[in-house]
């Protein structure tokens, strides 16, 4: 464990109080008391006339320690400690060097003046754990910024850099030499000619604000978080500093904040965000391991895959040669490439500055032998072993000795790809989603002889790259794909047995899902899954039937399982394709009966469960919030239920396993049946969070 340090120092009229609790500087009980003792030693000393408190290069503070929330804490908490903080006599300067984040960034709102450094960024994310800022960030902010300004950074927890903090006003300084001295600078020249700028007493910010403005505002920013509790929670308290005295904004903010904490919404969060620092967890792998230098990388292939791919790189620094020995391909995909990013910079995903220096990153080849100077290769071209195997054959002889070789295959065995190599261990499955450049999720397939460290620099590189990695074992369709699979199964299942495309659907968009299963085939293009089929010899009647008998592809012809208007993605149910499926169904002796709602999303959810149990227990995953971590990222399972593992856990696996149970005896179906581990987990009374807990 890291030693926790909070140290006084002087510099002549000034003092200074770090932080060193690393790895950022977290706000736990004992970094609490050290500030406090320290700043009381600093108000009582007749010689200090300023106060700067300063963290680490890093991170000035990530925020609360989130092992602590439920808890009995030490004091002071952090509001007492906030408010301490602002109604010192003498001038408090928060110096930021890196990050100051929830509980760091309000106490950084407490201090009476800021002095950023150039690489600082400051964020209130307490929303993205199903909260709101809970220590004053809902009324202070409103306060040194005005309401309507302050809305986004709380709504959407998103950072806000340096320079973004200056022009808002936050900061009242960013400097570019030592930020630290800088600051202490700053203390001695304000230390006696300068009021203390106390923003709890700042009403005047938030008095006469325009309310139609502000509930635009927070209209705009609703629309995008799909219904959760949180981000209305934000707008309540950011709404109540415009109407009440700070004193009651924080009874509100204090009100809202533990409502949320408790709810299940939260809950589900808060698992994903240790889900996340867990799946980095190896087995196998020691924790001293350092992963292998990579800065400049390879993508194989300009189509759509390798396309994001390549941004997701440059975007996240890295120098990236994308090649493909078709000029035409190769000039298509790098204007796709340069169009995207436009678009992302007109929505402001991106500044003019971002897109220049990303683009300067990425550079353009049809020559394969300009593998040899990369770090990492990162295959993206058609699912297709042959192929596959005969470029993993040229890199193993062109590439330089220690170089990451990496396939985006989706469920090819990553095994037999590294067969062809005399360097199996270099190679690892590194499977995106699409649209790459914008889905997180990035399952690391680790082959039976990829090396511990190949392991933990896909880890380093697709954190660098913006996305969630997950360490999966080699199988068909690995988990995320092998799972669906099961579902879809399911799905067709339903159609057969009575339910028509719109009902399945619209259960699963109520239950939480952006779109349904069957809208979300017909975006895909309903000709892909049908050739993965033919390839494999399977057959699924009713969309082979769509696209051999009706020539229907989905929304690209607009017409698949729903019909499409011309510039229009809603589907609109179509008799055509309930005549075919009901034909289907008297073909293949069904007689039809009605569904409940509830009874599709148990369909669609429970036979996902099942499947990830029987990966679990074949150890394709570690862990089952792996599981929760890669349908949230990679499958739009709704946010709120923390991942369908830990939704099973809310529901009860022993009901998970009954419900299987009574279904597989109503369809017939031996797929049904709960799975060896779910049925273990049923009959013991255990959850897949005990699962987790035993494995460690």
């Amino acid at each position: 464990m890291s030693e926790t340090k909070v140290t006084i120092q002087k510099d002549g009229e000034v003092a200074i109080i770090s932080i060193a609790s690393p790895p950022v500087n977290a706000l736990s009980g004992r970094v609490r008391q050290g500030i406090w003792g320290h700043l009381q030693a600093a108000l009582a000393d007749p010689e200090i006339k300023a106060i700067v408190l300063a963290g680490s290069a890093r991170a000035f503070s990530g925020g609360a320690d989130l092992t602590e929330f439920g808890k009995s804490t030490l004091e002071p908490g952090l509001n007492p400690l906030i408010d301490g903080i602002e109604a010192a006599e003498k001038p408090v300067v928060a110096a930021v060097e890196g990050l100051a984040y929830g509980g760091g960034f309000e106490i950084v709102l407490g201090a009476h003046y800021r002095v950023l450094g150039p690489k600082a960024t400051l964020a209130l994310p307490e929303v993205k754990i199903g909260i709101i800022p809970g220590a004053g960030g809902t009324q202070r902010l409103p306060r040194l910024i005005g309401p309507i300004a302050a809305l986004a950074p709380i709504v959407t927890g998103d950072p806000i850099t340096a320079q973004q903090a200056l022009d808002l006003g936050i900061a009242d300084a960013v400097v570019q030499g030592d930020v630290i001295a800088e600051s202490i600078d700053f203390a001695r020249k304000i230390a006696d000619n300068r009021p203390l700028n106390r923003i709890s007493q700042n009403d005047e910010f938030v008095r006469g604000v325009d309310q139609a403005e502000f509930e635009a505002e927070a209209s705009r920013l609703l629309s995008r978080s799909r219904k959760l509790k949180a981000p209305q929670g934000c707008v309540a308290a950011v709404r109540a500093s415009m109407t009440q005295s700070f004193e009651q904004g924080m009874a509100t903010e204090h009100e809202v904040f533990h409502e949320l904490r408790e709810s299940d919404e939260s809950k589900a969060m808060r698992h994903l965000f240790f889900a996340e620092r867990a799946a980095l967890k190896l087995p196998g792998v020691a924790k001293a391991t350092a992963p292998r230098q990579v800065e400049k990388i390879a993508v194989l292939g300009a189509g759509t895959m390798g396309g994001g791919i390549t941004m997701s790189m440059a975007t996240g620094g890295y120098d990236v040669t994308i090649i493909d020995l078709d000029p035409a391909a190769l000039k298509r995909g790098l204007d796709i490439i340069e169009n995207n990013y436009r678009k992302t910079q007109a929505r402001g995903g991106f500044t003019e500055a971002e897109v220049t220096a990303a683009l300067s990153r990425i550079h353009g080849s049809t020559d394969f032998e300009d593998v040899k100077n990369a770090d990492m290769v990162i295959e993206a071209v058609f699912e297709n072993m042959d192929l596959k195997k005969r470029i993993f054959a040229d890199l193993d002889r062109l590439c330089k000795l220690g170089t990451v070789l990496a396939s985006n295959t989706s469920s090819l065995d990553l095994d037999e790809i590294a067969s062809v190599t005399k360097r199996p261990e270099d190679v690892i499955g590194m499977h995106f989603f699409s649209p790459a450049n914008v889905m997180k999720l990035l399952e690391n397939v680790r082959g039976a002889k990829t090396a511990p460290e190949v392991l933990v620099t896909a880890n380093a590189v697709a954190k660098r790259a913006g996305k969630v990695p997950v360490t999966v074992g080699v199988c068909n369709g690995f988990v995320g794909n092998r799972m669906g699979a099961s579902r879809g199964r399911q799905v067709h299942a339903l159609m057969l047995e009575g339910a028509m495309p719109q009902q399945i659907d619209r259960a699963a968009t109520s239950f939480g899902f952006a779109m349904g299963p069957l809208a979300t085939n017909d975006l895909a293009g309903l000709d892909v899954g049908y050739l993965v089929r033919q390839e494999r010899g399977e057959v699924m009647e009713i969309p082979d039937a769509i696209v051999e008998k009706l020539g229907r592809k989905g929304q690209k012809t607009k017409a698949g399982f729903y019909r499409y208007e011309e510039g229009s993605r809603s589907p609109i149910p179509d008799p055509e394709i309930e005549t075919l499926i009901s034909d289907i169904r008297r073909d293949k002796g069904f007689t039809p009966r009605a569904f409940s709602d509830d009874e599709i999303v148990e369909r669609l959810i429970f036979p996902l469960i099942n499947e990830a149990a029987q990966i679990l227990d074949e150890g394709i995953a570690t862990r089952a919030s792996d599981i929760d971590l890669i349908y949230i990222n990679g499958f739009g399972f709704p946010l709120w239920t923390g991942g369908p593992m830990a939704y099973a856990d809310r529901v009860g696996v022993a009901e998970v396993a009954s419900k299987l149970a009574q279904y597989a005896e109503m369809a017939g179906s031996d797929e049904l049946k709960p799975k060896p581990l779910l049925a273990r987990l049923a009959a013991e009374g255990r959850s897949f969070a005990d699962f987790d807990r035993e494995r460690g």
